[in-house]
């Protein structure tokens, strides 16, 4: 979860690094030679976007798994394409199948972006540059074209990985798995930077996965003892129980976190101390009300502890993976770049009936 490439998109020439990238990463999960076809054009378009509409952006592939919590052990490559460009005037018309105002494009465009990958959400407003998120999973048959279902729990869930310097490890790693009615969405950052950062954060994910049906405060114990044999990691679990429609937080360390209610946006407080080093005596757990317009942000340190939530409230209306990158690429610009390892991990109602 931890490997990433992040590759600042300033001209053509990166187009072809873009590319590859998305190829090692189908490698790295052993995706066949279709799949693998489908993410380098995707990868190419959104590249090629960037240096001829948006003066330039960047591109972020992470290895997750699907947005729809109900899916299992289905990981896939995420290319999320950000910049801060002039923005597109008409989404619909740019989501077109085979439209491109663009001579060099393979001829693509979005819509066959939208079309060939097992998930596509684009957000983008005039002035304000556009975010593009493509998820490519294993190949499916020819008779069986994919179909977003409805997630049963209501909620959908999504982040971005970002490594410090286009490092190809992240010290950060967040996932997410279901048992029974519970959503559990977790974000941990191991110390420092680096390979061994990287370790201890992978090594939270791993656990997880194998022990999902805990609920948050049992986890982070759990967790404690997985992670004594690395650096440690600041952690934050927060769970959503589809019976009883409640979300409960906990984390230990310096993880941010924060719920938008009626009343706007309500920080959640992790407590100080190290997950697998320093665990403290007992871990306060905020449980809340669930809404149909609920979301929930988590992140490391690696964003700016004053960020704001996105302002246009469609934004927040989009694929999980979508909101956050909007979060990541709104908290810092090519003059002030984030200056560490930044994970952003969103819990969202799922889309309204009528989303493409």
């Amino acid at each position: 979860m931890s490997r990433v490439w992040d590759i600042p998109v300033q001209d053509s020439t990166r187009v072809r690094d873009v590319r590859v990238a998305a190829e090692a990463a189908c490698a790295t999960l052993g995706l066949d030679a279709h799949a693998t076809a489908v993410a380098a054009l995707v990868a190419t378009e959104l590249a090629t976007n960037l240096v001829k509409h948006a003066k330039g952006g960047r591109i972020v592939i992470n290895l997750v798994g699907a947005s729809d919590t109900r899916v299992r052990d289905a990981l896939g490559v995420q290319i999320t394409s950000l910049d801060h460009g002039p923005g597109i005037a008409d989404v619909a018309v740019a989501l077109r199948d085979g439209y491109t105002s663009v001579s060099s494009s393979l001829g693509a465009g979005l819509g066959t972006c939208l079309r060939i990958s097992s998930d596509f959400d684009l957000y983008s407003r005039p002035g304000r540059g556009t975010v593009a998120v493509a998820r490519i999973g294993p190949s499916r048959p020819a008779a069986a074209p994919y179909q977003r279902p409805a997630s049963a729990t209501g909620v959908r869930a999504g982040g971005i990985n970002a490594s410090l310097a286009h490092a190809e490890h992240s010290g950060d790693a967040f996932g997410w798995v279901r048992s029974g009615p519970r959503v559990t969405l977790m974000l941990a950052d191991g110390l420092g930077h680096g390979a061994k950062a990287a370790a201890a954060s992978t090594a939270a994910v791993e656990e997880l996965r194998r022990k999902a049906d805990l609920e948050p405060v049992d986890l982070l114990r759990q967790l404690h003892a997985a992670l004594r044999s690395t650096r440690g990691a600041a952690v934050a679990v927060a769970q959503f129980d589809e019976s009883t429609r409640r979300l409960s937080f906990a984390g230990v360390g310096n993880i941010g976190a924060r719920l938008r209610t009626d009343d706007g946006w309500q920080h959640l407080i992790s407590h100080p101390g190290i997950v697998g080093a320093h665990f403290p005596a007992t871990v306060p757990v905020h449980r809340s009300p669930w809404r149909s317009d609920s979301l929930l942000v988590l992140h490391s340190d690696g964003l700016p502890s004053r960020w704001e939530p996105p302002r246009d409230p469609l934004s927040l209306t989009r694929d999980p993976a979508v909101v956050a990158a909007v979060i990541l690429r709104d908290a810092g610009s090519a003059a002030s770049p984030l200056r560490d390892d930044t994970s952003v991990a969103v819990l969202a109602p799922d889309f309204p009936d009528g989303r493409p």
